[in-house]
Parts: C-alpha cells; sequence; structure tokens
C-alpha cells in the first residue's frame, strides 16, 4: 500500500497528481470568501456573533450530509470545493448582481420598495440558483465520473447550499443588531437552515441524471429542470415572506415534501449501488480480488463498519485503512461496470479506471485479509 496513492485511484487521477484544478478554485473561492467577509465586517456591530451564529449549526448540518454519502464517500477535495464555491464565488457573484439588479433595473422602473420585492422573489432566486448551480455544471464537465447517481449530486449540491446558507446567514445576524439578533437565529439557523441546500439539491439531481445520460444536447434538459425547480422553490420561498405567515406556513410544508423526496430517491440509490456490488464483483472472486463473506460486507454498512473495527482491534489503524480503500474501491469498480453497461463509458476508458482500482483492492487485501479470514461455510 505504501507504494499506491489510494486517495488520486479512488478520485480517478493519476497517481502523484495534485488536484490542481479543484485546487486553484478553492483557493479563489477562498479569497472571495475573504472579501464577502471583510464587507459584511462593516455593516453592523455584531459581526463577531453572526459568524459565531451562523457557524454554530455548521457541523450538525455537514454531519447530516455527509451521512448520505457513507456507501460511497466522495472526494475531500471535491466536497471542500463545492461548499466553498458556493461561501466564496456564488455570494460575492449574488451581492453585485442583485445589488445591479435592484439599483439599475428594478427600483428606477417600479421604486425602491416595490423594486426590492421584485429583486427578492424573481431576481435573487434566479441569479443564486443559478451561480450555486455553475459549479455543479462544472463537475458534470470536469468531474462527470465521480457523479455515479442522484446522492452524488445531492451531496454536491446540498454543500453548495450549506456554503451559500452559512455565508448569507452572517450576514443577516450582522444587520439584526442586537435587539433582533435571537430571533433572526431562531428563523434562519434552527427554523429553516435547509432552504439553500435543498434548492440546489434540485439542480444536483439533474446534473446527475445529466451524468447517466448518453452524451448530447439531450443533456441540457435535467440541469435545466433541475434548476428550475431551484428557481421555482425558492421564489416561493421569498414570495412568501411578503404574504404572511399562512403562505410561509404552506411554502415550508412544500420543503418538507422535498426534503422527504430527497431521502426517498437517497434510499432507491443506495439499493441500486447494493445491488451493483452484488451483481458485478462475484466474477472477480476467481482472480482472488473478493471474496463471497466480502461481497456480503460490502453490501451492508453495519458489516463493513464491524469488518473495520474488527481489523482495527486485531491489526490497528494500518489495515483497518486498508479496508477502507477496499470497500471504497470496490463500490467504485461496481459503479463503473454499471457506467460501462448503459454505454457511458468506452472500452479503453473502463480499462484504464479497473486496473488501478483492481491494483488497489489487491494491494489492500494483502493488508487486512489476514485479519479478516473467510468464515467458514455454514
Amino acid at each position: 500500500m505504501a507504494a499506491l496513492d489510494p486517495k488520486a485511484i479512488l478520485a480517478g487521477r493519476r497517481p502523484g497528481r495534485p488536484p490542481v484544478g479543484a485546487l486553484v478554485v478553492i483557493a479563489v473561492s477562498s479569497l472571495c470568501l475573504l472579501v464577502v467577509l471583510a464587507v459584511t465586517a462593516g455593516e453592523g456591530p455584531t459581526f463577531a456573533q453572526g459568524l459565531l451564529l451562523a457557524l454554530l449549526p455548521l457541523p450538525l448540518l455537514l454531519a447530516g450530509v455527509l451521512s448520505l454519502d457513507r456507501l460511497e464517500p466522495e472526494p475531500p477535495d471535491a466536497l471542500v470545493l463545492a461548499f466553498l464555491w458556493g461561501a466564496g464565488v456564488a455570494v460575492l457573484l449574488a451581492m453585485v448582481l442583485n445589488t445591479a439588479g435592484l439599483t439599475l433595473l428594478w427600483a428606477p422602473l417600479l421604486g425602491q420598495e416595490e423594486g426590492f420585492v421584485v429583486t427578492a422573489v424573481l431576481g435573487a432566486p434566479l441569479v443564486e440558483e443559478t451561480l450555486k448551480g455553475l459549479v455543479l455544471v462544472g463537475m458534470l464537465w470536469f468531474r462527470r465520473h465521480e457523479i455515479d447517481g442522484p446522492t452524488d449530486g445531492i451531496i454536491y449540491g446540498s454543500m453548495v447550499g450549506l456554503g451559500f446558507a452559512t455565508v448569507e446567514n452572517i450576514h443577516y445576524y450582522t444587520v439584526a443588531g442586537p435587539d433582533a439578533l435571537a430571533a433572526t437565529f431562531v428563523a434562519r439557523g434552527i427554523a429553516t437552515p435547509l432552504v439553500h441546500p435543498l434548492c440546489s439539491s434540485l439542480t444536483g439531481i439533474g446534473v446527475a441524471a445529466a451524468a447517466l445520460a448518453a452524451p448530447g444536447l439531450r443533456r441540457a434538459v435535467p440541469v435545466l429542470l433541475g434548476l428550475l425547480g431551484a428557481v421555482a422553490y425558492h421564489a416561493l420561498w421569498n414570495g412568501a415572506a411578503t404574504l404572511g405567515t399562512g403562505a410561509t406556513v404552506a411554502v415550508y410544508v412544500v420543503g418538507l415534501g422535498v426534503l422527504a423526496g430527497l431521502l426517498v430517491v437517497v434510499r432507491a440509490d443506495r439499493v441500486r449501488t447494493v445491488a451493483s456490488i452484488g451483481r458485478y464483483l462475484p466474477p472477480y472472486r476467481a482472480a482472488g480480488v473478493v471474496t463471497g463473506q466480502d461481497v456480503a460486507m460490502l453490501v451492508s454498512l453495519p458489516a463493513r463498519r464491524r469488518a473495520r473495527d474488527r481489523v482495527r482491534a486485531a491489526g490497528g489503524n494500518g489495515p483497518a485503512r486498508a479496508l477502507r480503500d477496499y470497500q471504497q474501491a470496490a463500490t467504485e469498480l461496481a459503479m463503473l461496470h454499471r457506467r460501462a453497461e448503459r454505454g457511458l463509458v468506452d472500452r479503453p476508458a473502463f480499462e484504464l479506471r479497473r486496473e488501478p482500482l483492481l491494483v488497489l483492492m489487491l494491494a489492500a487485501r494483502q493488508a487486512f485479509g489476514p485479519l479478516l479470514p473467510e468464515a467458514p461455510p455454514r
């Protein structure tokens, strides 16, 4: 395992080659985030409190999103990129474009008050969801191999939305002032922390559908439909705030329905992934890559965890990490077969991706195999 680069193999990049593109986007997004924080710090007297309150629920929200990703964890650099794009580039450009739209278009046409309402209900949803969705479209273009199903789209969309919502909340808490700070936190940090993640998850599902579609302009259709859904719900939410409590409650219930629907999609996608593992991996038993016990372990998250705990207790963290890499590589291999069967990967690309996964799995087996012997047949 020491001679291999498991992170590179699992991410589908050449070993020894850092993800330069991702690092550049992360750096630019971080710079944009610093600019936004510097601007926000001058908006009111409660910036430090606002920053703390915005960050307070973030660990719980991130844990909830990442818990959906346990069967086939996404590369950390891609997750960080998505979050920082939402928190930096998307927020900064949204500030500029929303302000320009209000100042140059809607306020001169409709007056300041009506122009603000139109900006909030129509302009902001379109601008913000488009900006958040750009990074998802970029991943579709440059890292399509990472998007194996709707769960991945939901994960990346949620990360973008969480980044955007966190920084947006810093602004709202900062300008709220001491008297309204507690109420603003309850409204935004406790009651409605998932509005932005829900919206961008809809775009993410559209991007995931495009990643699994045949090449061509038809790929644009699900992306546009997902973006339309995101803009529509965002507009409903912002518009409800101008119509009173009843409308807000109704849109909130719609959001709960969207959340429930997303969880159903994740559950169905997990079932498909498990079925793919059970279908595509058994033929590799003859090559010594998997055993019957391995397949039974790989199709169950609790069994995966118990196997890692057993190996860690017997051999320490090194073999346990090897088993974790083996589990993820096996899942990636099954997903690769599924994409190939659907005609999304040609034979040369299939072999180019499969070979390092098999090498990693065989090397990992040497590290943990003696600590996880084959169970005797019953």
